[in-house]
């Protein structure tokens, strides 16, 4: 067994939640079904772990076989990992379905033709995505198995999911895909969270949209004091306003999960009095970050219970609509970075 192998297992076991052990221990399909059921899973982890070890020395587990419980852990929890999503642009010929083995070949052939120790794991999942694993090495440097980027890339669509890239390794990364895809070339959207589900769900429309087809009234207009004569009714009117303009925003499903949305701003300081500042040739910056375990869900219950104002700004509503949470806001208006973010 090589000397790597044993670090690199026990790490990926360690991130298994004792609860999914078994089942992915069994899709893994390295054990044999009597070492399942020797297996007691109620043990401690520690004993647990020790004799899982034991089985797969015996086995004779190499990387590889690591590499494959690794994905099979990532592919059931991907919200664990932050991930960034890309677009690519200027396909060939839209009518070409792309062949899973000719896509396969070519990424894998192009990225080991650009870099001597790569490391590349691929698995074709049921929702007509691919899973890619690629921990990276370089020319005298073998891969580093313990800090991989995390590749999906849903079949038949323009949109690709990466987790854990570095800047050193983004343009072999995206040449390699963008050959693989056939097409011109991969750029990042500015729209970033743990939710893979979510993000998919944004980029590709399948969450339930609101089209507000119309600029709500301002709540004091719709509230009659000819209608609404007690306070105890005015208030109950008051609230379902309120609800009327968050569903009329957000719709009425439930919304994709996002963690943060970012604004950053960037204006020039204008006195014509305070010459030092008013010829300064950088505009002043500023960053705004909105966090919450579900940023679109919060910003709507707020809204629904008066807390924010109503209706909503264009730049927190636009958010779904535009599928991205990262806007840079000038004197030109709303929009995304020219450059990409880290």
């Amino acid at each position: 067994m090589e000397d790597s192998v044993i670090p690199f297992f026990e790490k990926t076991l360690q991130r298994i939640p004792s609860s999914s052990l078994k089942s992915i221990l069994s899709e893994w399909g390295f054990l044999s079904a009597e070492q399942l059921q020797d297996l007691h899973f109620q043990q401690s982890k520690h004993i647990l772990h020790n004799k899982v070890l034991a089985f797969c020395e015996e086995n004779g587990m190499r990387i590889r076989h690591v590499i494959q419980l690794d994905m099979i852990y990532n592919h059931e929890y991907p919200n664990k990992r932050n991930w960034s999503v890309y677009q690519f642009s200027g396909r060939e010929d839209d009518a070409v379905v792309l062949n899973m083995t000719e896509f396969s070949q070519k990424f894998k052939v192009n990225l080991k033709d650009l870099l001597r120790h790569v490391s590349i794991g691929m698995k074709k999942c049921e929702d007509d995505a691919v899973w890619i694993r690629v921990a990276w090495g370089d020319n005298f440097t073998k891969p580093n198995q313990f800090k991989p980027t995390y590749v999906v890339y849903q079949l038949q669509t323009p949109y690709v999911f990466i987790s854990n890239l570095n800047v050193k390794h983004r343009p072999l990364l995206s040449q390699a895909l963008v050959i693989a895809t056939k097409h011109d070339e991969i750029k990042e959207i500015q729209l970033r969270g743990r939710c893979l589900k979510s993000l998919k769900d944004l980029v590709l429309r399948r969450y339930k949209q609101s089209f507000q087809t119309h600029q709500p009234k301002p709540l004091q207009e719709r509230n009659s004091p000819e209608r609404d004569q007690g306070i105890v009714h005015e208030h109950a009117k008051r609230l379902a306003d309120l609800k009327e303009v968050a569903t009329q925003t957000f719709g009425d499903g439930p919304l994709p999960k996002l963690e943060t949305a970012v604004f950053k701003l960037e204006t020039k300081f204008k006195d014509p009095e305070n010459r030092i500042l008013t010829n300064r040739p950088e505009p002043f910056r500023c960053a705004v970050k909105f966090s919450s375990p579900s940023f679109l869900e919060s910003l709507k219950s707020l809204v629904t219970l008066g807390v924010a104002s109503a209706p909503v700004s264009p730049l927190l509503s636009s958010i779904p609509q535009k599928a991205r949470n990262h806007f840079v806001i000038s004197e030109r208006g709303p929009g995304v970075p020219s450059t990409p973010g880290p």
